[in-house]
């Protein structure tokens, strides 16, 4: 076995320059793997925490006439709830605000001041000496020209569906990558809305801790973190699947070099496949070394690719990927995207990556040399094709 290795290394690297080109080749696309996996696998583990921490919390306890892909149901979607511990509860209202003289309207959402379960800084409102003080999202901010300290005139409808206004004053704004809390929404505590609308103790959601079981409220309709989550992995997995156009088609030209070169050393070296022969060697044996020649291509490869993405990765996941260009865009499609994104290359992605790499160059170099195995040994040794 270490003889074969050292052989199939010696003729590999008495190729030259196609063995170089080849290895350049496939360790570019090696390393294009690893930074668009690793870019993606970052954005995950961003927009995970993100959401987490800022909109799902552990998971949510949801009216079951709620939608939240229907308006419609916002009006109707609400009820009275059973305390717990383990929930704190959110109730959703449309209103329209006045800035600038101009409507635009909005989702009114009441969240108890006190909460500390997202990280919402509800205790502005606490805090906030105003008669209605409100929060907002950088991003409804900056649509609105809203600013700390401004009042706008704010309409909603209570229980019984009679219009009521007042001022509302801009109490905090917040800055956060999860624009589904941020655009066309308003925040204030759930007891002054209460009193606004006249609903006592009802809600639209509730968010729940990691120590909830729906041991209350059972006839809400439960759905943890992956669940809520869910629509966020399949726009990752979509974003993959694009990059593997790139990445495959560099990895597809590495992989005709290797077959080429297999091929030209079947029919080119004819007499050196007779002569191991005729050493003593197995058909089945110079088969294998001639596989093992292709494939060191790939482990090659993977050493120059590891040498150069690492590093690279590395200091990509401290200083980050900058989006500035797309975070406004990305906003608006309600897409969960930060300023930078940070590349994660975990261990589970470079051995798989590796892996997939080695294994598809071991079977694209069998495939030209299965023909030694039907060679005739004195043809062979005569060069004869």
């Amino acid at each position: 076995m270490g003889l074969s290795f050292r052989l199939a290394f010696r003729n590999i690297i008495s190729s030259g320059l196609r063995t170089w080109l080849t290895i350049t080749t496939l360790s570019l696309a090696f390393v294009m793997i690893l930074f668009f996996n690793s870019m993606y696998t970052g954005w995950e583990y961003q927009g995970i925490r993100d959401q987490v921490n800022w909109e799902f919390a552990q998971g949510q306890v949801i009216h079951p006439k709620y939608d939240k892909l229907d308006p419609f149901t916002i009006e109707s979607g609400h009820g009275k709830y059973e305390k717990d511990t383990h929930l704190t509860p959110v109730l959703i209202r449309q209103a329209n605000i006045y800035p600038d003289g101009r409507m635009v309207p909005i989702l009114l959402k009441g969240i108890p001041a006190d909460q500390q379960i997202v990280e919402l800084p509800t205790q502005l409102l606490k805090e906030s000496k105003a008669n209605i003080p409100a929060l907002i999202g950088l991003g409804m901010a900056q649509d609105n020209n809203l600013k700390v300290g401004d009042a706008i005139l704010m309409r909603w409808k209570d229980k019984n569906g009679t219009f009521d206004a007042q001022n509302i004053t801009i109490a905090g704004i917040f800055e956060t990558n999860v624009p589904t809390i941020d655009a066309g929404q308003i925040w204030i505590d759930l007891n002054r809305m209460n009193r606004l609308t006249g609903l006592q103790q009802e809600a639209t959601y509730l968010l729940a801790d990691a120590e909830y079981y729906q041991t209350t409220n059972a006839s809400w309709n439960y759905q943890d973190k992956e669940a809520l989550l869910k629509e966020f992995y399949e726009l990752i997995e979509l974003k993959r699947g694009g990059s593997s156009f790139l990445y495959g088609i560099l990895m597809l030209i590495a992989l005709i070099a290797i077959f080429d070169s297999q091929v030209f050393s079947v029919f080119k070296r004819q007499k050196e496949i007779g002569t191991y022969i005729a050493l003593g060697f197995t058909k089945k044996r110079v088969t294998f070394l001639f596989t093992l020649e292709g494939t060191m291509y790939a482990f090659i490869a993977a050493v120059v690719g590891s040498i150069i993405a690492i590093p690279l990765l590395g200091w990509l996941h401290e200083v980050g990927i900058p989006m500035t260009s797309n975070v406004d865009q990305s906003r608006k499609m309600g897409i969960t995207v930060g300023e930078y994104i940070y590349p994660l290359l975990t261990p589970e992605l470079f051995t798989k990556t590796v892996f997939w790499v080695v294994i598809l160059s071991a079977v694209i170099s069998y495939l030209p040399v299965r023909k030694i195995a039907k060679m005739n040994t004195v043809d062979a040794l005569k060069g004869k094709k």
